[in-house]
């Protein structure tokens, strides 16, 4: 199946490290592979609200305030793990540190600043939470317990068992500071999978022991399209990839076989969304076609200070034609079980500049650690679940600053989100996802004041933090945690289907042995293993992935943690 040139529909991490490692490790020239996407963020974006209000459906709905920064979202790094990821970026200069390779930048950067959370969990009249208190018991224990210990041969025991479901007798486990922990960290819900929490927690069980504290967390120097994304594209186009965007790829052209299960894909049907021109691709014996089937930020969309986001129905570029494969194969996975129902998927996060550090400063205060330590969440004093049970209103990211290379010196940026946006505020009496930026700015001081320990509480600074505002953007994901939805273990593709000739699966709606989704580990890995298959490297040489779940100390350690 060798081939000698590749396109690339969908231009995220996916797809660029899948570039990356055709030219390094399989020999194709850059002018060989082109990339055809709306824009070049994928799920690691950052920009200027102007920037973004330029791109793809949002330009169609323009803003009164186009200042300050976005970014829809933000994953935390961990070597330990990420380990396709970290050879990826050693392979490729950083773009803002002189003679660093952007893993050389990362590790720099985190070696400087390492994170240490000590306010994960904040609650009106306690203040900051002891965290290393998980608050588990027996049933707790033994329920993921067996989730730790299950082999990987056993997992399709779980196959359309939600986490609820898994938990059904077991309530209590909804409020213990594990899950209100877990649930953040990762962003779970209530409805994902249990065969993913499985996943994390077999790939991420050393974490289990200091997840109150984050330590094994490494952040990037800037926001990730700066630190991660942008190093790929100027390394790509230095080897003369060709970026063609504005384009969505709207349906394949397969060729015509006796057997129905042998994938050739001979063309693709291209759309510029700028003129609205479709076009045919050919695609000839000698291409490879990598195609990120799954986007969770497609169909996002922004609000402002003053605006309210406003929704956008589309089912989603990439699965939209992930569904149209679905159409002519059957073995192709299950589109609808990730992007038919938004209420399993939807978050909505924001993000927040102001032009000087006034609330970074009482944020700091509050929380007693600095910028670029924090994870906050902020837990309700209600129930605010369907079932009746208090749980998590809303988190925060506090970022080292500058987050952005741009910003001024006295600008900061501070990023959150609320995991359910349909429930309605403590502060604000609406529907997160029906809030302004303003308004969300309003509930956030409203969750501060609750936690504040004085002398004097941050309400009696509102008027002079709400002066500084330049600009909040909602930003509303339908799809944010669409990975995590309930399914079988079948429903999502391989990397390389069976009997397909030239075409690949990328991205984080793929089946690959015992990867996390919602990682760049999982995205990096999926390009590689579908550049060293059409490059014809062997497989023996991919990145070796550590089994944590298999060391004895590390499972005895999470062991121990269980009781405290």
């Amino acid at each position: 199946m060798k081939k000698s040139k590749a396109v690339m529909i969908g231009a995220g991490l996916a797809n660029m490290a899948g570039a990356v490692y055709l030219i390094q490790e399989g020999n194709f020239l850059g002018k060989d592979i082109t990339f055809y996407a709306l824009d070049t963020h994928g799920s690691n974006d950052g920009s200027s609200v102007s920037q973004a209000t330029t791109e793809y459906w949002n330009k169609n709905h323009p803003l009164d305030n186009t200042l300050g920064y976005v970014a829809r979202g933000g994953r935390m790094l961990n070597y330990r793990t990420y380990v396709d990821l970290m050879d990826l970026l050693s392979r490729i200069p950083s773009v803002t540190e002189e003679n660093m390779s952007a893993a050389k930048d990362t590790r720099d950067f985190d070696a400087k600043h390492p994170t240490y959370d000590k306010a994960r969990l904040l609650k009106a009249g306690v203040g900051i939470v002891d965290g290393h208190k998980l608050g588990l018991n027996n049933t707790d224990r033994l329920l993921l317990t067996k989730l730790v210990t299950m082999p990987d041969n056993e997992e399709t025991k779980l196959d359309n068992v939600s986490i609820a479901e898994y938990f059904k007798d077991d309530p209590h486990m909804f409020e213990t500071n594990f899950w209100f922990m877990w649930e953040t960290t990762f962003a779970f819900r209530v409805q994902s999978s249990a065969q993913e929490l499985r996943r994390y927690m077999h790939q991420m069980i050393y974490e289990f022991t200091q997840i109150e504290h984050l330590v094994g967390v490494n952040r990037t120097r800037y926001n990730q399209y700066e630190s991660i994304m942008l190093p790929l594209i100027k390394y790509l186009e230095s080897e003369g990839c060709n970026f063609v965007m504005h384009s969505r790829v709207t349906d394949f052209q397969f060729k015509e076989t006796t057997m129905q299960d042998e994938i050739t894909v001979t063309g693709l049907e291209i759309l510029n969304t700028d003129t609205n021109e479709a076009h045919h691709l050919e695609i000839d014996d000698d291409t490879a076609v990598f195609f990120t089937n799954g986007s969770i930020t497609d169909s996002a969309t922004l609000g402002d200070l003053n605006t309210p986001i406003v929704e956008n129905p589309d089912y989603g570029a990439a699965a939209s034609l992930w569904k149209k494969a679905c159409e002519h194969f059957y073995n192709l996975g299950s589109p609808d079980k990730f992007f038919a129902d938004r209420n399993a998927s939807e978050w909505i996060s924001f993000t927040l500049t102001t032009k000087n550090h006034l609330l970074l400063n009482e944020i700091t205060r509050i929380t007693t650690q600095l910028p670029g330590n924090a994870l906050n969440s902020f837990l309700s004093t209600k129930p605010v679940t369907e079932t009746g049970l208090t749980d998590v209103n809303m988190s925060i990211v506090v970022h080292h600053q500058p987050h952005f290379t741009t910003q001024k010196p006295n600008e900061s940026v501070i990023w959150g989100y609320f995991l359910y946006p349909r429930r309605t505020g403590e502060f604000v009496n609406k529907p997160y996802i029906e809030m302004t930026g303003a308004e969300m700015v309003e509930e956030l001081l409203g969750q501060l004041s609750k936690v504040d320990p004085g002398p004097v509480n941050i309400k009696e600074k509102t008027d002079a933090i709400m002066d500084s505002i330049i600009n909040c953007i909602p930003a509303y994901m339908p799809y944010a945690s669409a990975l995590f939805n309930n399914r079988a273990k079948s429903d999502r593709p391989e990397v390389i289907p069976t009997h397909s000739t030239n075409l690949a699966f990328t991205g984080e709606f793929v089946e690959q042995p015992y990867q996390m989704v919602f990682t760049e580990q999982s995205a990096v890995r999926s390009g590689e293993i579908a550049a060293y298959y059409f490059a014809d490297v062997p497989m023996k040489n991919l990145v070796k992935n550590p089994r944590f779940d298999k060391d004895p100390r590390v499972l005895a350690r999470a062991l121990k943690r269980m009781f405290i």
